[in-house]
């Protein structure tokens, strides 16, 4: 059920650029996996500020938006395998992409703003 409306989701992209942004400087990252944070810090933000929430004026349309992060999530999960990390910089990128996939399936992307089941009726 997707229970997280976009106003929520939106708060919770600001929260997820916040623990991007500090992540190398409360975990031991450095090097390839830091830059990508503060990277992903930057894009997240700029997808966030962009989006076109309900009563705001991006341009981006939410389900678009949902879909990039759903593909972000999927990519994070995997990068650090796929790249051999290990430790902290491994179980971050792990652990992002689970929650950034768990906010994707809570979200309900409609563009009015309304919550609505997943199957998308109204509810």
């Amino acid at each position: 059920m997707r229970i997280l409306a976009p106003r929520v989701h939106r708060m919770l992209d600001f929260a997820t650029v916040a623990a991007f942004a500090l992540a190398p400087s409360l975990l031991p990252l450095s090097g390839t996996a830091a830059t990508l944070a503060y990277g992903l810090a930057v894009v997240h933000l700029a997808l966030t500020l962009v989006t076109k929430f309900p009563g705001g004026s991006g341009f981006v349309e939410l389900p678009i938006h949902g879909v990039i992060e759903l593909i972000v999530g999927v990519a994070l999960v995997l990068v650090p395998l796929v790249l051999g990390w290990s430790g902290a910089a491994r179980s971050f990128y792990v652990v992002a992409g689970i929650v950034i996939l768990a906010v994707w399936a809570l979200t309900a992307y409609s563009d009015d703003g309304a919550v609505r089941p997943a199957d998308g009726s109204v509810a």
